[in-house]
């Protein structure tokens, strides 16, 4: 296989690439053989096979590894097919813009957020936000950070509330981020007035799933104090579980500050009075830096920041 002069343009590069051939990499990936694939394509599994050369051929690298009789994506192989996710992300959103527009509609549009932000700044720039386009469909997925950037990145969610992660997206900070210790209104520690750390060693915990960037500022906690983890954990990514949990047993939750103060006004959890040292960077609206926004998503966004800065405290 001949190589590519990497200094090449990127008009270059779209001149050798075909969508046919994108497409194909993209059914091999659902189909999972290069058979099921052709069928799927119309195509001859000759035909399949050499089009999978062309395309290799074209980006000047190996995208696969061959393992017994079948096909497997080597490393550059899943980077490409990452890139690709995201414009076929983007082929449907223009498709899904351009049949609004023929429709008289006033769009959809997609967005990710971490609990954080739902109950004040993202709240009001929603309500605004329909107020101008009342036909406007709205989705709005709510999980943590870690979560929601594969979605931006492949097309499914068009803005994210969160963490900056990774260089391929233009980020806004709005506001830092604080987390809360909560527990049942008839917890031993509530209301105890401030509470050591040690105290809170005799409680079993709910915390996010390991990676999450909560459960990271927890981790480091215990590992400044130089204790472990506390064992048999409960695992979830969910506030209201986790709310649920500790209005039922004496365990303690790890949960948004804004979202905790919110329920403690109405007498649903408890606060405990600890502050947690360790931080989460600042969160904030991110979008993919190569995909020109939609109208309703520029307006979403003007909505967003305009609202005061520092009203909110997610994970």
């Amino acid at each position: 296989m001949g190589s590519i002069d990497r200094r090449d343009s990127t008009p270059q590069l779209l001149n050798r690439l075909r969508m046919r051939q994108i497409a194909l990499l993209l059914a091999v990936d659902e189909c999972s053989t290069l058979r099921a694939a052709a069928e799927q394509m119309g195509l001859t599994q000759p035909a399949a096979t050499k089009m999978l050369a062309e395309l290799e051929s074209a980006l000047g690298q190996r995208l696969f590894d061959r393992v017994g009789r079948g096909l497997v994506l080597n490393p550059a192989g899943e980077r490409v097919l990452g890139y690709f996710r995201g414009i076929r992300g983007s082929m449907e959103a223009l498709n899904r813009e351009l049949g609004e527009l023929q429709l008289g509609s006033a769009g959809r549009l997609a967005i990710g957020s971490i609990m954080a932000a739902s109950p004040g700044r993202l709240t009001e720039a929603l309500v605004q936000l329909k107020a101008r386009y009342p036909l406007l469909a709205i989705d709005i997925a709510v999980d943590t950070s870690d979560r929601l950037m594969p979605q931006l990145r492949e097309g499914v969610l068009e803005v994210v509330i969160g963490r900056h992660v990774g260089t391929d997206c233009d980020f806004r900070v709005v506001a830092d981020e604080a987390l809360a210790i909560i527990a049942g209104r008839d917890h031993p520690l509530a209301g105890a007035g401030p509470v050591a750390f040690d105290a809170l060693l005799d409680y079993a915990w709910i915390l996010q799933p390991a990676g999450s960037p909560a459960r990271e500022v927890v981790e480091r906690e215990f590992s400044a104090r130089h204790q472990p983890m506390p064992r048999g954990l409960v695992e979830t990514g969910s506030i209201l579980t986790t709310m649920n949990l500790v209005d039922r047993s004496p365990m303690l939750g790890v949960i948004p500050l804004t979202v905790a103060q919110r329920n403690a006004e109405h007498g649903l959890v408890a606060i405990i009075d600890y502050t947690l040292e360790q931080k989460l960077p600042s969160y904030g609206s991110l979008v993919r830096r190569d995909r020109p926004l939609s109208i309703p998503a520029q307006q979403f966004l003007a909505l967003f920041h305009r609202e005061g800065a520092g009203d909110d405290g997610g994970a």
